[in-house]
């Protein structure tokens, strides 16, 4: 299985545009992973690093476990993120967390 990982710093939660924004960023190396919504809900985008390497309703599953949040990707998703099976943000020494947890509950992301 290959994944992508990103060591999260720090967690955003934003609104613009209509749009409900939720990111975490490693400081250090500039990487990052971004979800995107409408604020009236519909499909959840994601993505890591690049606008290019992104998609609408990309993650299969996602869990919660003490290392952070873990994302399976879609099969047929897989050529939008460098044929990546997985995602893994590292949260142990990110700030605001739970606030951006929260935020992607309510955007239904599913394991949250």
């Amino acid at each position: 299985m290959t994944g992508i990982v990103v060591k999260a710093a720090y967690a955003t939660v934003a609104e613009e545009d209509g749009q409900i924004f939720v990111g975490f960023v490693d400081a250090r190396d500039e990487s990052y992973a971004l979800f995107r919504q409408p604020k009236a809900g519909g499909a959840l985008w994601f993505e890591v690093n690049d606008e290019d390497f992104g998609a609408e309703d990309a993650i299969e599953s996602a869990s919660l476990g003490p290392d952070g949040l873990t994302l399976i990707l879609r099969p047929t998703c897989a050529g939008r993120f460098g044929y990546a099976s997985s995602v893994a943000i590292r949260l142990k020494n990110c700030e605001d967390t739970e606030p951006a947890l929260t935020r992607l509950r309510g955007m239904g992301l599913p394991g949250v």
